[in-house]
């Protein structure tokens, strides 16, 4: 896996200050997406143990509250098996820092087998993060009033407790 940036101290991809990672990789091709440049999976840096250390590193602070993961797309097949041991790490090292995942594919989506986001490592991934914002943008629906989405038929999903209400529970913020 590849990721374009990492950002510190980011405050627009969800609640608080938080560690951001954008990794590479994307077959959604959304018009008007904001980076397309990631789309391609040998875009930016490769993803080493060192870079997840220095993550790790990143988030030690009192005043980050999580790591945020966007691309490109995190759940692109060829990215899940990497994201995976990732956010592991972080939920063990850090279990009070809230983890926030963006992605193009819809919940439903990723619990469809025949969707190329469903994978052996989806589930376990969503069971890890705390939020979850899906959908893919849509440029007939962009709004930029939105809270940490661009267009509105993006959702801010409560990941835990729709995987234990069995239904789309919204964040609530």
């Amino acid at each position: 896996m590849n990721y374009g940036a990492l950002k510190n101290c980011d405050i627009a991809n969800g609640v608080g200050v938080r560690v951001t990672l954008f990794v590479s990789g994307c077959k959604n091709g959304c018009e008007g997406c904001f980076q397309p440049e990631t789309w391609s999976f040998s875009y930016g840096e490769e993803f080493t143990e060192e870079i997840e250390n220095k993550i790790i590193a990143m988030l030690e602070p009192s005043y980050i509250r999580g790591l945020t993961i966007l691309g490109g797309e995190p759940f692109e097949p060829e990215n899940q098996e990497r994201i995976l041991p990732l956010v592991k790490h972080v939920r063990e090292t850090y279990p009070l820092k809230d983890i926030w995942m963006f992605s193009g594919f819809t919940f439903e989506e990723m619990h469809d087998k025949e969707m190329r986001c469903c994978t052996p490592f989806t589930d376990e991934i969503l069971e890890q993060i705390d939020v979850l914002v899906d959908g893919r943008f849509v440029l007939a629906k962009r709004n930029l009033s939105l809270q940490f989405r661009g267009s509105e038929n993006q959702r801010i999903i409560d990941i835990p407790s729709t995987l234990a209400e069995g239904r789309i529970i919204p964040w609530q913020g």
